[in-house]
């Protein structure tokens, strides 16, 4: 017992660049797991006969709706995980248990709620994001399957990282890879063999989660690690909920508006290209998402790394942790941008065999990528206000490149330039996030600058949001923001 609560002591002690290798690794594995996860998906898809192109434009017409799914888990889950992360950094391993036990009741009612609302309201949100009297059979067939497996899916994602973010990456990663070696698996029996075409890869993503789920539980349902539910297992500490809620608003407002723009971009390809241009943005947005969870794990070993010196109060090794990361996750994006203008179609052909998806998709992962070298830094500066609880600029940041510049882009370019503004608006909004995070990330960096280890942000006028214990969260995260 002694031992294992000691095991995120070396989150304070060892070198950033041995941590980040711990902890990152895990994640980059689990998050590209978790990409091939659904490229998989897409991949079979693509491939079923006779109308594997237009399944997998009405799997894309799904891409809003699941947006909004995962919007609500990282609500939860990304919120938790943060307080989990800065309560370990000051030891309060109690305090930690009783956030853990309130996530589990947070993710079942939202879940429930969700999956309600969407069975009730299905095919008008379908057709509302998109769909035609083509694709619509595919899109509803995939998401009922999905939906009904929603809350389980939130507690899944949730958990993970709160095991990841508690000492245990190797188990994280581990879930993650089990859930996608299973559905590649299960995946053809069900496509091909059984003949359930996309129903069978619904199917197959809800059972390998809730497989895993069942681990999960019995892992934090385990006394001998330092974090574990507390008794009552299910409960809801009102202080708790509102700290987890205000710092899980900035994920969860980048994926509503990650669903958004979703609707528009469909919206805007099946006017001015068809049911196929919105398949070819199915196609490319996989392609973009393998690099981005690379990035993601990345993001995911700072996260501990940098939430617990931060509650610790090491600023030094806050920055040292965030500019090893951002150096990784520039690297990953402008591979992303080499594969995207150098070899589009033979990306592309992974995911069909018809030609003029084939042409379309290549055109548009060209155009969309061109701007994406540097995206990593914007990835990596996002993440680094979320998991020290600086909410307002992580809800900035989370936006910006969303709301503020893609989707008036979005909108207004396709006027003039048709399909193509559509995809125009990529590299467009790329660069303006790129420069709105070097700024906010250089004024936070210049503050840590002012102070040595062990300094509280009060001697430089302002509330230190370390301070967070369970006796005393801030109602709206405003102590956390007031520090910069």
């Amino acid at each position: 017992m002694a031992k294992q609560e000691a095991a995120p002591l070396e989150l304070g002690t060892e070198k950033v660049g041995i941590l980040l290798r711990k902890y990152a690794v895990p994640g980059i594995i689990a998050q590209t797991a978790a990409s091939l996860y659904n490229m998989v998906d897409s991949i079979y898809i693509g491939h079923i006969p006779d109308v594997g192109p237009y399944a997998i434009s009405g799997l894309a017409v799904t891409f809003p709706l699941m947006n909004i799914s995962i919007a609500l888990g990282t609500l939860v889950g990304v919120g938790s995980m943060t307080l989990i992360s800065i309560l370990l950094g000051q030891k309060n391993y109690a305090a930690a248990g009783k956030v853990l036990s309130n996530a589990l009741t947070l993710n079942i009612i939202i879940g429930v709620l969700f999956t309600i609302a969407a069975m009730l309201f299905l095919d008008p949100l379908l057709y509302f994001f998109g769909a035609s009297e083509r694709t619509i059979p595919f899109a509803r067939d995939y998401m009922t399957i999905i939906i009904l497996g929603n809350t389980f899916t939130h507690l899944l994602h949730g958990f993970n990282g709160i095991i990841r973010s508690s000492g245990h990456p190797n188990t994280a990663m581990g879930l993650t890879l089990f859930t996608v070696i299973s559905n590649a698996i299960l995946d053809p029996l069900f496509i091909f063999t059984l003949g359930m075409g996309i129903k069978g890869a619904a199917l197959a993503t809800v059972l390998c989660q809730l497989a895993a789920l069942g681990y999960t539980i019995v892992f934090l349902s385990d006394k001998r690690h330092f974090l574990h539910f507390n008794k009552p297992v299910f409960q809801l500490d009102s202080k708790v909920a509102r700290q987890s809620l205000a710092i899980g608003v900035g994920p969860f407002m980048m994926n509503c508006a990650a669903s958004l723009v979703a609707l528009f971009i469909n919206q805007q390809l099946r006017k001015y290209g068809g049911d196929l241009a919105i398949g070819s943005y199915g196609i490319v947005n996989r392609l973009t998402m393998f690099f981005a969870m690379i990035c993601m794990g990345f993001n995911q070993g700072l996260q501990p790394i940098a939430g617990y010196n931060y509650g610790a109060r090491q600023y030094k090794r806050v920055k040292a942790i965030f500019v090893l990361t951002a150096k990784w996750e520039v690297l990953v994006t402008f591979l992303c941008f080499l594969v995207s203008v150098a070899i589009p179609e033979t990306a592309v052909r992974l995911f069909t065999n018809d030609p003029e998806l084939i042409r379309l998709s290549s055109r548009g992962l060209r155009i969309m990528n061109c701007g994406f070298a540097l995206v990593g830094f914007g990835m990596a500066s996002g993440n680094l206000f979320q998991c020290l609880g600086m909410v307002k600029k992580s809800i900035f940041l989370s936006l910006s490149r969303q709301l503020l510049f893609l989707l008036p882009f979005v909108y207004t370019l396709p006027l003039w330039f048709r399909e193509t503004g559509v995809w125009i608006s990529f590299p467009i909004s790329d660069t303006l996030n790129i420069i709105v995070s070097a700024i906010l990330i250089f004024g936070l960096f210049r503050k840590f600058s002012r102070l040595n280890d062990g300094d509280s942000l009060s001697e430089l006028g302002t509330d230190n949001p370390a301070d967070i214990s369970i006796d005393y969260l801030p109602d709206s995260g405003e102590a956390v923001e007031k520090a910069v």
